[in-house]
């Protein structure tokens, strides 16, 4: 299903955007020739418009992709429970961080939250990571990486300890 822009499809340009391809070529062909460079005005103006299609058809080059990755991300989320089940947590951190905008923390939160994931050990999370630091280091965060290494102990319930550490994170200073 293509995606709606404005109230029109995507595809709806693809005529106007052919055009333009066909145009690129053409100027191309005009800046080619030295001949062009004889009347300074007309060499301005060529040499303009090629950079004005240029930006549109790179713009329009990152409007496919980025469709083609929402295409993508909304059948990873239509996907059924069982299909989504059977990945791996890395797998699905792998997918859904290729997505602009998608970070490792977001994937996994999903991870956490949505699909009930028993080992997942947010190490950037500053929730998890201000909790370490009231249980365990007397207030000094801990660097993703300790924190990476701490975690193995409390394998394979670390989402467990990460929602201690949230709780922690949360009570009053000297409370913890």
């Amino acid at each position: 299903m293509p995606s709606k822009v404005f109230g029109a499809t995507l595809m709806d340009f693809d005529p106007l955007i052919q055009r333009k391809r066909e145009r690129f070529e053409q100027l191309e062909c005009e800046i080619a020739d030295p001949k062009l460079f004889d009347n300074r005005k007309r060499a301005g103006e060529t040499m303009r418009e090629h950079a004005n299609i240029k930006t549109v058809l790179a713009k329009w080059d990152e409007l496919e992709n980025a469709r083609k990755q929402l295409d993508d991300n909304r059948e990873l989320a239509t996907s059924r429970d069982v299909e989504i089940a059977a990945m791996a947590d890395d797998e699905i951190i792998d997918r859904l961080t290729a997505v602009r905008g998608v970070g490792r923390w977001t994937a996994e939160m999903l991870l956490i939250f949505r699909l009930g994931r028993p080992d997942v050990w947010p190490v950037t999370d500053y929730g998890v990571r201000k909790g370490y630091a009231r249980v365990f280091s007397r207030g000094r965060l801990p660097s993703p990486k300790l924190l990476d290494q701490r975690g193995e102990q409390w394998r394979p319930y670390r989402t467990a300890a990460a929602w201690y550490l949230w709780r922690a994170a949360e009570t009053p200073a000297g409370r913890a």
